[in-house]
């Protein structure tokens, strides 16, 4: 296998390539960058099957000569509301497979309206595939099994748990710019069957099963818009964001500044990177009892004939950041395309087996977990016990007790 890492020596792309080039299923990767002497350095830290290459995906001509050379496109070129439709089409056009980690709502929808176009040309492309979205929708499918019907699904993430590195220059990242862009304005989310637009942070209130009452606010994100694919008689679906009374404030007070011009959105975003600098979060601080995890889904309808929850968290991570928990998912993803191939465009929960998926990432998480310790689901139904059980036997164990080996570069 050929790969094409876009983006590779960015802060989600080497830890995406480290784990690709460990593969024995990957013969070569090749790391790009808009500035070559980076990529040649990352491609250099990664050995013989890795080499740099400079490249402006801005530039069609230099895009689809480089993808011409690969078996499978992995893109961690953001944000995605830029970036997504040109590669995607580019990669479709060449006839090469696809993976990517697009976070945007917006682009998801058009991605996946290239449907049609990837079928025909034979190309499998699956987008969204990190932490949130790809195994946020994986958790929604685990738990959603455990019912007969389903009406409403809520996924959910701590935004203390997904701090990036600091970028370049201390410019804010990708990662942030997103941010500003799906706390503003108007989100789509699914609502009475359908598609709706609201707007961003409105409060959610749930029951997490085994935890009881909880609350966070909406979030743009792909999941509230694409899990109704798997699941047509979808009532309600959305993602929220969850974090600390002054963290969540905080997010609202930039939410008024922006949507009232007060702030443009750059200029919240460089706000938003100064306060993760000056504010660093401690990952063992995020699991607080009767507290929610930090990435989950809740599912609810009815199991025999009787109205039901249940509730699946992820209990083991790759590692403490949020460049290793969401680029470990994409090169798990991007080494099952071989065996899971079905040319269109797709979302993980129409092209991925959550099951085989979490047995795959197992290998690639702290502590080496079985793959039965992967998630932790809780039910409705469950005793008390038994749902106290599962989520403290099991849930992030590693998280909290080790650390992975730091990057070497």
């Amino acid at each position: 296998m050929r790969i094409l890492a876009l983006g590779g020596a960015g802060e989600m792309g080497r830890v995406a390539v480290r784990a690709l080039v460990d593969d024995d299923m990957v013969d070569q990767v090749v790391v790009t960058d808009l500035d070559q002497r980076h990529a040649v350095r990352v491609a250099h830290a990664l050995g013989p099957k890795a080499s740099g290459r400079g490249l402006n995906v801005a530039d069609r001509g230099e895009l689809s000569a480089a993808i011409g050379d690969c078996d499978v496109v992995v893109n961690t070129v953001g944000p995605y509301f830029r970036f997504g439709i040109p590669i995607l089409s580019a990669a479709i056009e060449a006839g090469r497979d696809y993976v990517d980690i697009c976070d945007d709502w917006e682009p998801t929808l058009d991605m996946l309206a290239l449907h049609d176009h990837a079928r025909a040309a034979g190309v499998t492309a699956l987008v969204g595939m990190g932490a949130s979205p790809g195994i946020a929708n994986l958790l929604a499918v685990t738990a959603a099994r455990e019912l007969d019907t389903v009406e409403t699904i809520i996924t959910g993430w701590n935004i203390q748990a997904t701090q990036p590195d600091p970028s370049p220059g201390n410019q804010p990242s990708a990662a942030i710019v997103h941010g500003m862009q799906q706390i503003s304005g108007a989100i789509r989310v699914t609502r009475g069957g359908a598609l709706t637009d609201r707007p961003a942070l409105e409060r959610v209130e749930f029951e997490y099963p085994g935890i009881g009452p909880a609350h966070g606010r909406s979030f743009g994100h792909p999941e509230a818009v694409t899990l109704h694919r798997v699941y047509p008689n979808l009532q309600d679906n959305t993602n929220i964001v969850v974090g600390d009374r002054f963290t969540l404030a905080g997010l609202s007070a930039v939410r008024f500044c922006v949507d009232h011009r007060i702030l443009s959105a750059t200029r919240a975003a460089r706000i938003a990177a100064f306060a993760e600098r000056v504010l660093p979060t401690n990952p063992a601080n995020l699991l607080k009892p009767g507290g929610l995890p930090p990435l989950f889904a809740v599912a609810t309808g009815a199991r025999g004939n009787a109205p039901a929850a249940a509730a699946t968290a992820l209990a083991q991570v790759p590692g403490l950041t949020m460049a290793e928990n969401t680029g470990i998912p994409l090169a798990v993803a991007t080494l099952m395309l071989a065996s899971v191939r079905r040319p269109g465009v797709h979302t993980p929960e129409t092209l991925i087996d959550p099951d085989a998926f979490f047995a795959a990432l197992a290998g690639h998480c702290i502590g080496n977990p079985a793959p039965a310790a992967m998630t932790s689901t809780t039910r409705s139904w469950a005793t008390p016990r038994a749902n106290a059980d599962s989520l403290t036997a099991s849930l992030l164990t590693a998280f909290l007790t080790q650390k992975p080996a730091p990057a070497a570069y």
